[in-house]
């Protein structure tokens, strides 16, 4: 069975190709136009041994926030479609990964009910290149809202701004990675007393 979701998002301010397979090698392919936002990506499908394509054309001489939410909703949306009906899968997933002297725990409920928990340190330098690290709640935030997940992450410390973000990336990577893989105990079973998810 082939879990691989393909999104195609055009609006008048961008226009974004991802494709996810979940069961991959960690392959990854993306092109976004803001570079840390890229290696973020790029972790994320390394850490999740997902093959992930992700190409995006956005307005970037407003600046980077329709580009990054745009591929964020379009990341949330073709994950919800690999998916697909999440039966025999874990459904909870949970890592927490250091990164030098920054920590990052994250949770996940593949559960089909959108939610989200962030807290990150307080005065994080502004700018990393050219990405806005104000953005990182909402990356996650309409990631959340297209996949449909409840998401709780949690960096209880940390001083370098790189590094705050990136550790959450890799921590969600590996959850989502252990959410998603089949349990061999549940083959079969929908992992809901609801009988949906």
């Amino acid at each position: 069975m082939s879990r691989i979701g393909r999104v195609e998002r055009t609006t008048k301010e961008t226009s974004v190709v991802v494709e996810i397979n979940l069961d991959g090698t960690g392959k990854v392919d993306v092109s976004t136009g803001v570079g840390f936002y890229d290696h973020m990506l790029d972790q994320l499908g390394r850490h999740g041994l997902f093959d992930l394509t992700v190409k995006t054309d956005g307005d970037l001489h407003i600046d980077s926030h329709h580009t990054i939410e745009d591929t964020a909703l379009a990341l949330g949306a073709a994950f919800k479609q690999a998916l697909g009906d999440k039966v025999g899968i874990y459904r909870f997933g949970n890592c927490t990964v250091p990164l030098d002297e920054s920590l990052a725990q994250v949770t996940v409920d593949l559960s089909g009910r959108p939610y989200l928990v962030h807290t990150e340190p307080e005065n994080m330098a502004p700018m990393i290149g050219s990405y806005d690290t104000t953005m990182t709640r909402h990356i996650f935030e309409s990631f959340v809202a297209q996949a449909q997940i409840a998401l709780h992450i949690h960096v209880p410390y940390g001083r370098n701004a790189h590094h705050i973000v990136e550790c959450q990336f890799k921590a969600l990577a590996r959850a989502l990675r252990y959410a998603a893989e089949f349990d061999p105990r549940a083959a079969g079973i929908l992992p809901s007393t609801k009988g949906a998810l």
